[in-house]
């Protein structure tokens, strides 16, 4: 009887050791996914109004990005198109990560195509939010030989038939 018990509980210390060690492996893999490392970390600029129209960041270093989403209401659970138009940067890939301010929405990007020097376009779509209102972030993800470029753009979704919140 005890030697049945000294067995289970080696069983159950290899299991638990092989989760942890699959857990572990599973985590390395997606650690770049989810956190990549940056070169370039741009600000938020509070003027940018994706709503509006288009927004230019220019970089210390030299050149600029420029990020529009349309339809300019941005709704939520619809399909966007993406556009991201790059002055003095070459970029080998552009992705763009949406997530919540305020909440966890989940893992939501979206990789570009080159559609011509400087020109990188893709779709993309937003799940709903509980809120009437919500405030996102896009995270323009510029993949360059000297690493990545990160630059960051907020926006507000609102429910249809409520209105915009006041800045």
């Amino acid at each position: 009887m005890q030697l049945s018990d000294n067995h289970n509980s080696l069983l159950w210390a290899l299991l638990g050791l092989l989760f942890a060690a699959i857990c572990l492996v599973a985590l390395y893999k997606t650690w770049p996914i989810l956190f990549p490392d940056t070169v370039l970390k741009t600000a938020v600029d509070p003027a940018c109004d994706l709503r509006a129209g288009a927004c230019m960041t220019q970089l210390n270093e030299g050149g600029s990005i420029t990020f529009s989403i349309e339809p300019r209401e941005i709704p939520v659970v619809k399909p966007l198109q993406l556009q991201v138009n790059l002055a003095g940067i070459r970029a080998k890939s552009i992705e763009v990560d949406f997530s919540g301010v305020d909440m966890n929405m989940g893992f939501n990007r979206s990789k570009l195509s080159r559609v011509a020097d400087g020109v990188f376009s893709g779709q993309a779509m937003l799940p709903v939010c509980v809120w009437d209102a919500m405030e996102w972030e896009a995270q323009v993800l510029i993949d360059t030989q000297k690493g990545l470029i990160s630059v960051p753009y907020r926006f507000i979704t609102v429910r249809p038939g409520v209105p915009l919140p006041d800045s």
